[in-house]
């Protein structure tokens, strides 16, 4: 699977132009899922010329290194412009938020959906609720 992963507020708190604080167990998450799950990560961050390369240091550091960053694949020669594609992106504006990277493990590795996630830690569903409501 490949997945795009943001760097401010997903992997370190927002801090931007510095690098922020590492989230708990962002790193460790990413690295799991690239070793273990084989999954293709991608930076997917706006960060540009040196605050890019100092992102991309940062992670190297941690022994995290991506497939590719803010392109498509490593050989793209200019992605300016066009969008990432990706199964999966990883950001903290996304809709709901950024979840723990314990539960972002858990839907990757397990193939699950919010629903499939939330009903599992619900005796009735949100949704089977709806359901009986009309």
């Amino acid at each position: 699977m490949r997945i795009a992963v943001d760097f401010d507020g997903t992997i370190v708190q927002h801090a931007y132009p510095s690098i922020g604080k590492e989230i708990p167990f962002a790193i460790e998450t990413l690295k799991r899922l690239q070793k273990e799950e084989h999954h293709l990560l991608i930076l997917w961050t706006v960060r540009t010329g040196k605050f890019l390369d100092e992102a991309v240091e940062f992670c190297k550091s941690k022994g995290l290194e991506f497939y590719a960053v803010n392109q498509n694949n490593p050989d793209e020669e200019d992605s300016k412009g066009k969008k990432i594609i990706a199964d999966v992106y990883i950001d903290d504006r996304s809709l709901g938020g950024l979840p723990d990277w314990g539960i972002i493990y858990k839907v990757l590795k397990e193939n699950l959906t919010w629903k499939d996630l939330y009903q599992s830690t619900q005796k009735k569903s949100f949704f089977d609720k709806l359901k009986t409501k009309k």
